[in-house]
């Protein structure tokens, strides 16, 4: 009874673990960099990259690295890390960088977020409140499901084809090499790139972009 009164009246010592319910003045100091940065970052992703790119996969990392990058340097700034500590959160993030089997930028950025979950979590302390925990828990949670459900990022795939029609990669004729890849491949192009062109061999390489859900219906 004395405990619960002591969270609902002062917020201290949450369950006997030395760390406040919820602190006013770190939880502004939280939010309002955390909403500077989403809002400046997504500007930057969206309506200056995405535009000029037109990779909506790395829309989806960009976000969720900027995201995971600033809470992990938030929690850091709350907590005295020895030197140990240090090169060990040196060596998990390296794992991103030297892992073994190349996989899709989508998974690798599930595997940083991941990771930054983690050692968020584990970097909790005294300094930190309940509060700015569980909102940095749930904001990132948040955010990976709002990006996956969002039109913009539907799961959007992109191969590169040696493509020998070389007549066809002249800009005039873009819908007729759309049409010509949609009938060879068997999926639903949703845009072609022309890549490097060998008239030597009179081929181009192309890269073609097209929804997961394609794939599958054809596969």
């Amino acid at each position: 009874m004395n405990l619960l009164l002591n969270i609902l009246l002062y917020g201290k010592d949450f369950l006997g673990l030395g760390m406040e319910l919820f602190d006013k003045s770190d939880f502004i100091e939280l939010i309002v960099p955390f909403g500077v940065n989403l809002f400046f970052s997504f500007i930057i992703i969206r309506f200056i990259y995405y535009p000029k790119a037109g990779r909506k996969d790395y829309l989806f990392t960009y976000v969720l690295f900027s995201i995971i990058v600033f809470f992990l340097f938030h929690m850091l700034s709350s907590t005295k890390l020895s030197t140990g500590a240090g090169l060990g959160l040196f060596a998990i993030m390296g794992i991103i960088r030297y892992r073994t089997d190349a996989i899709a930028i989508k998974e690798m950025t599930y595997l940083f977020v991941i990771i930054g979950l983690a050692v968020i979590n584990a970097l909790s302390n005294k300094k930190v409140s309940v509060t700015e925990l569980m909102f940095a828990n749930f904001t990132i949670m948040g955010i990976v499901f709002l990006l996956e459900q969002a039109w913009m990022l539907k799961q959007e795939t992109s191969k590169i084809v040696t493509y020998e029609k070389i007549e066809l990669i002249k800009p005039e004729k873009y819908g007729e090499l759309v049409a010509d890849l949609n009938d060879r491949t068997g999926l639903k192009i949703e845009r072609a790139v022309i890549g490097k062109i060998d008239f030597l061999r009179d081929t181009a390489q192309v890269r073609i972009y097209f929804h997961e859900d394609s794939s599958k219906t054809t596969a």
